[in-house]
């Protein structure tokens, strides 16, 4: 006989590895420091994805900072959920709207948009991404994810 019921949840095990949450001003300046600490974060792992997840986590602040509430912080974190997936949050304290790519414009209109290229950008490097907010009066603000399939190191920290 055990323990659980029938309509007791099935236990979910935790994450394989989760990396203590960076926090940066909402600012562009902040860049720089963002992709050193990734490197750092990501010591150990193939060096192409550390790229990838770079450039993906700098479009992402960036947006964070072009369309988040002014003077607002930008949070980052990395996770593996799994043992062959890596995922980046950037998450921000929320704007106007979710971070979408457009399906609406028209070719020219693509031609000459200057936003939303990014989202571009992390929706062909990425497994999967997703966004998603709560609402103002929470305070949680916008958390937008990317997705990467990722073998991990030999050695991996285990930071909660």
């Amino acid at each position: 006989m055990t323990d659980t019921l029938p309509h007791d949840p099935a236990p979910v095990p935790g994450p394989f590895a989760f990396w203590g949450h960076r926090d940066y001003a909402g600012d562009l300046s902040e860049l720089a420091r963002v992709r050193s600490e990734l490197a750092r974060d990501l010591a150990g792992f193939d060096p192409d994805l550390v790229e990838t997840v770079t450039l993906v986590a700098s479009e992402l602040v960036a947006n964070s900072c072009k369309y988040a509430r002014p003077g607002g912080r930008v949070g980052r974190t990395l996770s593996m959920p799994d043992e062959r997936t890596l995922r980046l949050t950037v998450s921000d304290a929320g704007g106007p709207t979710l971070p979408r790519i457009p399906a609406e414009r028209t070719d020219e209109e693509w031609e000459l948009a200057e936003g939303q290229r990014g989202l571009l950008l992390v929706r062909r490097l990425s497994r999967t991404w997703a966004g998603f907010a709560f609402p103002r009066r929470h305070g949680l603000g916008t958390h937008v994810w990317a997705a990467f399939d990722a073998e991990p190191p030999r050695t991996l920290p285990r930071v909660w």
